[in-house]
């Protein structure tokens, strides 16, 4: 079968309204939560749950390689050709088309095609962080895919991926992967200080204390992006345990302003999309935002930060 994409756009930051496109994104995170709880079914787990997430490929989002028996496999959503491929280190693939269906339908549709690639996975079917929280198998009200809007999406996050990832290099402490996690359905990079954090106390949608417990178990300095927020979505940053001061610190961004209900630093797209130089107001946000949480909780940063320029004059 062959699966023709829409036209590409042509600014390298395009502009997504969140209102075109709620039913599509709302039905597209719950079928992410599909795919990233196979693999959360398969690997091991790594620290705050660092084994689950999705990364922005050059095609769409990609699992990476899942373990299973004495190989691999992958699942990758494909947002030009609108396909979800599933592929094994047998040489066996398969392809699942990515156009307007119940969620119960997707679902099924990929336990068969694991079935048929002999990778049978059972997975939880309750989704997480959303509420009303139906069922996969049951679920017939999300049932929406733009694939147009699908494709801008992808394409907002690789403009943030790429810039996060210039980010991440100036930091040599533990910092996690620039990552796609399903169940907010945002893209995330988080940086740590080397310290405990206390027990964090939950209370995240559909979603057990014991998991917010694991993530948040050291302090952090986390940033992301987000398909909400703003009209466009929007970028944001937050400290775990939130410093005194953090809310009132200056950070000098404009367009960039504290949100006392989400506790986190936020930074609507659209201002990111439309500033003369977009990478440098992320760049600027995002260390700002860093700043103001490495300074008021009193990290080490010249312990922890890095130079990414350093070894430049030896490549």
């Amino acid at each position: 079968m062959e699966f023709v994409g829409p036209q590409t756009s042509t600014s390298p930051w395009p502009r997504l309204r969140v209102e075109d496109w709620i039913e599509t994104r709302d039905t597209l995170h719950l079928w992410t939560q599909i795919i990233g709880k196979i693999r959360m079914a398969h690997a091991p787990l790594l620290n705050h749950w660092w084994q689950v997430p999705m990364y922005v490929s050059a095609r769409g989002l990609t699992t990476s390689a899942i373990p299973h028996g004495g190989g691999v496999f992958d699942m990758e959503f494909n947002f030009i050709d609108h396909v979800l491929h599933i592929r094994s280190s047998t040489g066996s693939a398969t392809g699942i088309a990515l156009r307007a269906k119940a969620t119960s339908e997707f679902h099924a549709e990929v336990t068969t095609a694991l079935d048929r690639l002999g990778i049978a996975t059972a997975i939880r079917e309750s989704p997480v962080e959303v509420e009303p929280a139906i069922p996969f198998s049951k679920d017939d009200q999300h049932a929406s895919y733009d694939p147009a809007a699908a494709q801008l999406f992808w394409r907002q996050l690789l403009q943030a991926d790429r810039v996060m990832n210039q980010f991440r290099a100036y930091f040599s402490g533990k910092v996690s992967p620039v990552h796609y996690f399903w169940g907010s359905m945002d893209l995330a990079c988080t940086r740590f200080s080397g310290r405990t954090a206390p027990r964090h106390p939950g209370g995240a949608t559909n979603c057990a204390d014991w998991v917010m417990v694991e993530g948040y178990s050291h302090e952090l300095s986390s940033c992301g992006f987000w398909p909400g927020g703003g009209q466009e979505g929007a970028f944001y940053s937050y400290a775990y345990p939130e410093p005194q001061g953090f809310p009132s610190r200056p950070l000098g961004v404009d367009g960039a302003t504290y949100h006392s209900g989400a506790k986190e630093f936020v930074l609507p797209y659209e201002h990111v999309r439309t500033a003369k130089d977009p990478d440098a107001k992320l760049l600027q946000f995002l260390q700002a935002s860093y700043a103001a949480a490495a300074n008021l909780g009193h990290w080490d940063r010249a312990a922890l930060e890095v130079d990414p320029d350093r070894l430049s004059g030896y490549l």
